[in-house]
């Protein structure tokens, strides 16, 4: 039989895995011995808070490269090299669901091209949990993953996006490094239109998590949120 690659979820945060995984997830976790993970010390506290029952030492837990593309194939079926040798992986992300904001989606696709087997698992995707949460239009939506980090590129990117989100109704969602939260938000509450719905959605599954949706004009009423050095999804939805 085709060996599988595994898209393990892992917890947000210091969240105890049993509040954000299923069971189902863990086991499968449990049963495997090769990993590609973009943290390999993070994955081993992952695998060790799961108990897996090999002892870590023994786990073949291989790191992604820092940078990796598409054109690279050697490098990526050098990772994949336990799949084709018929031993199923387990592909771990960072937060929350591989693959998505993720650049283990680089191997899954790379495992479709050579017609092995993906097998994705349940567990809490920040960006999914933070639209459901939002209010925001959930039929209609896109993740824009980092906006630039400079001006005057930034605010010209939000007015892009805000534009956009207007003409076709969509929700925009994107993150940023923690430490550049607030200047994000700033940046964000001084180019949007006032009727623009911004949602903030911090510290996602955790014991602080934070949730709010609000105008523009709401928010420049209240002091800056709380949300420095805080995991934080941002997203908005243009009105008129």
């Amino acid at each position: 039989m085709t060996a599988t690659l595994w898209l393990l979820p892992v917890a947000l945060g210091d969240t105890p895995w049993q509040q954000c995984l299923p069971p189902a997830t863990c086991n499968a976790a449990c049963q495997l011995s090769h990993f590609i993970a973009e943290n390999a010390k993070t994955a081993r506290a992952e695998l060790k808070r799961m108990a897996h029952p090999i002892p870590l030492r023994e786990l073949n837990i291989v790191q992604l490269p820092e940078k990796l593309s598409y054109t690279e194939t050697a490098a990526i079926d050098q990772l994949l090299s336990p799949l084709l040798a018929g031993r199923d992986v387990g592909l771990m992300s960072e937060a929350g669901c591989p693959a998505i904001a993720d650049p283990g989606a680089l191997l899954v696709r790379r495992a479709h091209a050579l017609g092995l087997c993906v097998k994705p698992l349940v567990g809490p995707s920040s960006i999914l949990l933070a639209l459901m949460a939002s209010g925001l239009d959930g039929q209609r939506f896109a993740f824009h993953g980092y906006l630039p980090a400079r001006e005057p590129e930034r605010s010209q990117r939000i007015a892009a996006l805000e534009k956009e989100s207007l003409h076709l109704q969509q929700t925009q969602i994107f993150i940023e490094t923690p430490y550049r939260n607030l200047a994000l938000f700033t940046a964000l509450i001084k180019e949007a239109h006032p009727h623009t719905l911004l949602c903030l959605a911090c510290d996602l599954t955790l014991a602080q998590e934070m949730i709010v949706t609000r105008p523009v004009a709401e928010w420049k009423k209240q002091p800056p949120p709380e949300i420095d050095k805080r995991p934080t999804v941002f997203l908005f939805l243009a009105s008129q």
